[in-house]
């Protein structure tokens, strides 16, 4: 029986894993090697080694409402895309309201995790720590959960750019950017055009005399603020946008979203046209990097060939020279460096796990990987749900399949993304969030019926099929119920709505006058046609509607 549970890191997976641990009655603590938690948001001045890294102005990409955890919702007046301050104070909220302080050791990194002699009797591990002063420890656990995460070692393939050792300026990766206040005048190149590459371009040219960005296969840019300037996610993340993914063939949704942000602005003429489809790799989320583009203070490039000194030349022969800075947006590799090689499971180029959770060749189900995860969606959602199910197995409420069983469906799902997705060795593994989502959640047992929804409470059936698929959702029903979660479902666009409303405005009759003007226009000239085409239908009506005499 698992009781005692190692929880690596205290990031946004670290403190649902933990709350999840202690809803079913376990014991969890929590090893975090920084002075605070909130992992990828606690923002530092200076990067710290084998950790993630953000920049001072970061935003995230995701609105509050898709992001935050199926039973605690971020404050109304909070902005629904929200700076990476208030997002660490959500999560120091809801690590307060949950009580999870007191498990957590901060300071403490986790050095090695190893399988005990009598594993295959106990499935317990040892779990090897060492202090901020150097002291090492060794405890005993029933399990461990790894939510260290995937963005703590930048990817700096500096062999292929050739040249990068005659470079007369200063590059660097990414994860060491933290604002653009050395790129004033200068001439800047980002190599790499993820959301960060967006952001850091878009950023730098506010204040360098010119930014290039160089791509290798372009992106399919999309924006934040969607129709009627609703957050894009919570227009489109919804179950009947969902439902027609699998109803309707790929190439029709790619050949229409690709149609619609065209209408935008036309991605070849911006030079960003990729050359995979939309629906293959998650887009570039960034409202500002088209119109920089347009006033011409970002231009795009193609592929860097090589590097002579301060020039830059480029695939197309193309050449930039004085150049100052080089920006090395070009993602992550990730690594366990604490885990035995025994536990790790290698499928084609990463390292696969049954639903990206647990590895299928241990013993017993007492490892598991929470937030290791890459969809067009947030990670506090997906990782609550990994760390729900996770609780429950450890627990022992429900059976994982056989270990023949559980490789057999992590072959498929390496051949699935390899099908449906453009990835590499760097992301080597994506999913469509609903699908996903709903899959867990069914392992959990607390997956939305909309059959039973439909029938028996028909007004939150139409906000769950047509709104947008918030985390509430998977609180409705089953092991974890929340009583405020239908009330969450119905008020969640209220929340979206609330810090909008910062100036009092009057309701302008200006709409009504119209549709009354129009109607009363249309009636009249109805009337009017019927007289002279028959003059005696309204004076024949009038006569039928007034009152008889006796």
């Amino acid at each position: 029986m698992v009781q005692r549970v190692a929880v690596i890191g205290a990031g946004p997976s670290g403190l649902t894993a933990m709350k999840a641990c202690l809803d079913e009655g376990m014991v969890p603590t929590c090893f975090e090697s920084s002075d605070d938690m909130g992992g990828l948001w606690k923002f530092k001045e200076v990067s710290e080694p084998n950790r993630a890294s953000i920049y001072r102005s970061l935003t995230i990409n995701i609105s509050k409402e898709m992001m935050c955890y199926s039973d605690f919702p971020i404050p109304a007046d909070y902005p629904n895309y929200m700076h990476h301050s208030k997002i660490l104070k959500y999560f120091r909220m809801y690590a307060e309201h949950f009580k999870l302080l007191e498990h957590i050791r901060f300071q403490t990194s986790v050095k090695s995790v190893r399988q005990r002699s009598d594993f295959a009797r106990t499935g317990q591990w040892e779990v090897v720590t060492e202090t901020r002063d150097g002291q090492e420890e060794r405890h005993v656990f029933d399990a461990v959960i790894c939510c260290a995460g995937h963005y703590t070692y930048p990817n700096l393939p500096l062999k292929d750019f050739p040249g990068i050792e005659t470079f007369e300026g200063k590059y660097f990766h990414s994860w060491d950017y933290k604002g653009p206040e050395d790129m004033y005048g200068k001439r800047v190149v980002v190599i790499g055009i993820g959301n960060s590459g967006g952001d850091i371009a878009v950023e730098a040219s506010r204040v360098a005399d010119q930014v290039y960005v160089s791509t290798r296969r372009g992106a399919w840019v999309i924006r934040q603020v969607s129709d009627n300037g609703l957050p894009v996610d919570m227009k489109y993340n919804t179950r009947f946008v969902h439902i027609l993914f699998q109803l309707l063939p790929i190439n029709f949704l790619n050949w229409f979203g690709e149609k619609k942000l065209n209408a935008m602005y036309d991605h070849t003429m911006y030079a960003l046209k990729p050359t995979h489809r939309l629906f293959s790799q998650i887009p570039v989320i960034n409202d500002d990097l088209p119109l920089k583009i347009l006033c011409g203070s970002v231009i795009v490039k193609p592929n860097v060939k090589e590097i002579r000194g301060s020039t830059v030349v480029f695939d197309d022969g193309s050449v930039v020279e004085k150049v100052d800075t080089i920006v090395f947006a070009t993602g992550y590799n990730y690594d366990f460096p604490f885990l035995p090689s025994s536990a790790l499971y290698k499928s084609g180029h990463r390292v696969g796990m049954y639903k990206h959770v647990f590895p299928p060749n241990l013993e017993h189900p007492t490892l598991a990987v929470v937030g290791f995860i890459h969809a067009l969606g947030a990670i506090m959602p997906q990782a609550e749900m990994q760390a729900r199910w996770v609780a429950r197995v450890f627990k022992g409420h429900k059976k994982l399949p056989s270990n023949k069983a559980m490789i057999k469906a992590v072959e498929k799902d390496t051949k699935d993304i390899d099908k449906n997705y453009i990835v590499s060795k760097l992301t080597p593994l994506q999913v469509d969030f609903v699908s996903y989502m709903d899959d867990i959640a069914g392992e959990v047992g607390v997956r939305p019926s909309l059959p039973w929804l439909f029938f028996t409470d028909y007004a939150l059936f139409k906000r769950v099929l047509w709104g947008p698929v918030t985390a509430y959702q998977y609180r409705l029903m089953g092991p974890g119920k929340w009583e405020g979660a239908r009330r969450a479902i119905f008020t969640q666009f209220d929340r979206m709505y609330q810090p909008l409303k910062t100036r009092q405005q009057e309701p302008s009759n200006t709409g009504r006058l119209i549709k009354l003007s129009l109607t009363l226009m249309a009636g009249g000239a109805a009337a009017y046609y019927v007289h002279v085409h028959n003059p005696t239908t309204i004076s024949t009506l009038l006569s039928k509607l007034h009152p008889q005499t006796v």
